[in-house]
């Protein structure tokens, strides 16, 4: 197995920059909800929001636990998935939601969050901002905002460190072979 670091603590920040100016361009001053996918979607909106609310946007943020609408759970050979409480403390019906997750791939836990944020209300429009597009989809899922695209295989994955959940900061190309 080998590791090679793609982005930097500063490659991070530049990454949710670009994510951060996307979304002030194409909403503009339209009210917007933000909703992170735990563990590191979470993260990564509140990030985005932050840099928003420096610019004087602000952007409530919710969680989301996705845990239990997942479709591959029990085919991954591990325990049952540790569960987080969801907190969406803002009305949907009719709101602009951004939801976030660190990478994208199979475009499974996408659709998992969809079908947990049904559950909450019908928002006007959701939209889908990842720090990471790895490619290779398995499911129509495209996203609207992305901080970087990276060209992967499937023998390898994508590592996302945040300081606020790991204590150090990257993202990192793991390739089993």
């Amino acid at each position: 197995m080998t590791t090679e670091e793609i982005l930097t603590s500063q490659g991070i920040e530049d990454a949710i920059a670009v994510l951060a100016a996307e979304i002030v361009s194409r909403c503009g001053d339209q009210n917007l909800a933000f909703v992170g996918v735990y563990t590191r979607g979470v993260t990564l909106a509140r990030r985005v929001a932050d840099v928003l609310a420096a610019k004087g946007k602000d952007c409530s943020v919710g969680t989301l636990d996705i845990s239990l609408y997942r479709d591959d759970f029990d085919n991954r050979g591990r325990d049952l998935p540790k569960l987080n409480s969801s907190n969406v403390p803002f009305e949907l019906e009719g709101t602009r939601v951004i939801l976030f997750d660190e990478v994208i791939f199979t475009g499974r836990t996408v659709r998992a969050a969809l079908d947990a944020l049904a559950d909450y209300g019908r928002p006007s429009k959701i939209e889908l901002a990842v720090l990471i597009d790895r490619g290779h989809r398995e499911i129509p899922v495209q996203p609207d905002y992305i901080g970087r695209k990276l060209e992967t295989e499937l023998c390898q994955y994508v590592k996302v460190r945040f300081l606020e959940d790991d204590k150090k900061e990257g993202v990192f190309l793991v390739t089993e072979k």
